[in-house]
């Protein structure tokens, strides 16, 4: 989630002018929301990131990856972090952009944890690898809502780094669309959680993560136009003869449990007040628009936050205040009622799925 908070702004501008012709005010709401949240963090934020800049000290040389996470929520990030220290243990050192400005470093002890702007996640992910990780030859990002679940998988990056021809190890590559390089088609690696022989791709090869227009590669589920974050550099990368190395898919699970969408559903948390507040964003919409994906897909996103209300409780023994998120109860009830207009490929069972994973991995 993480964490790329600023990419979707972009995004969800583009939703909101094809919208532009219903007066509709749950589209209109997320692309406020989404500024709100960057104005208002700001003022948590921006002066720590000013003394960050200033003083920019990166990590100690050391043969263990780096490896990287930003949080705009942040019981989310307590569950992160505590799967991440049970299972990785000191086989990694971490560091943690925090954009929303509320994590006490504190309940991170074996973290670095930075209070820093709300910027693109390319920025922000590029500003770990060519400075916090200058002195380490593998630095690794991973969203925070990516939970890594196994320790073999600081092997599988050791293990393929030792090639020095593999520029990055991909834990969750893009299904939807493929690249055509020579009439090959190669998935992209994507930014989910990707190792990266640093020195290769930011000294060698000086790439960057940003992201473009552009994109012509065919789809699979519909066609790309704009390249995200990393896939411009991840492109380059295979056409120079690099190898982008892809945990394989039936492999991929028995490292990490993810959930997805969620950067939306935290914006309406923090823009909202209580609870009637949230479900009424989602009763309001007419029943015909429930066939699209950003109504089910702010929903899932919101089903998906109580799981980690559910697991940052059991951690802590309290719930984190999060004042308008409904129960899961409620949103439960609300997904009946809307299922019979929702398309057949729109269900829970990916975010129940990962539910139960995260609940027998705490």
């Amino acid at each position: 989630m993480g964490p790329k908070l600023t990419d979707k702004v972009g995004f969800i501008s583009q939703v909101c002018r094809y919208y532009s012709h219903m007066d509709y005010r749950y589209v209109r709401l997320l692309p406020r929301a989404f500024k709100r949240f960057c104005i208002v963090k700001a003022f948590r934020t921006g002066l720590p990131t000013a003394f960050y800049y200033i003083r920019r000290k990166p990590l100690l040389a050391s043969d263990k990856p780096a490896l990287f996470t930003m949080n705009i929520l942040p019981p989310m990030m307590t569950v992160w972090y505590h799967l991440a220290t049970k299972y990785l243990g000191d086989r990694v050192d971490i560091t943690i952009f925090d954009s929303s400005g509320k994590l006490n470093p504190k309940e991170f002890p074996e973290a670095r944890v930075h209070k820093f702007l709300n910027l693109y996640a390319a920025t922000k992910s590029e500003e770990f690898l060519r400075h916090i990780a200058k002195n380490r030859k593998i630095g690794w990002i991973c969203d925070d809502d990516m939970f890594l679940l196994s320790g073999e998988a600081v092997d599988v990056v050791e293990r393929e780094f030792a090639d020095p021809n593999i520029a990055t190890v991909s834990f969750r590559h893009r299904k939807w669309w493929e690249f055509d390089i020579d009439g090959k088609r190669i998935p992209p690696s994507s930014s989910y959680c990707i190792a990266f022989n640093r020195e290769l791709v930011f000294e060698k090869e000086n790439l960057h993560l940003g992201p473009c227009d552009g994109n012509t590669h065919p789809g699979i589920s519909k066609n790309p136009t704009r390249y995200d974050t990393f896939d411009k550099a991840n492109e380059e990368l295979l056409k120079k003869g690099y190898r982008c190395y892809i945990v394989p898919e039936p492999e991929q699970k028995k490292y990490w449990a993810g959930f997805s969408g969620l950067s939306g559903p935290v914006m309406l948390l923090n823009y909202f007040k209580k609870p009637e507040q949230t479900l009424s964003y989602f009763t309001e919409p007419p029943n015909e628009k429930w066939s699209s994906n950003m109504l089910f897909g702010v929903l899932s996103g919101m089903i998906s936050i109580c799981t980690i209300q559910e697991l940052y409780t059991k951690i802590k023994g309290n719930p984190y205040p999060l004042r308008a998120l409904p129960s899961r109860d409620e949103l439960m009830k609300l997904y009946e009622e809307k299922k019979p207009y929702m398309r057949d490929d729109q269900n829970l069972e990916e975010v129940e799925e990962t539910s139960e994973r995260l609940r027998n991995a705490i």
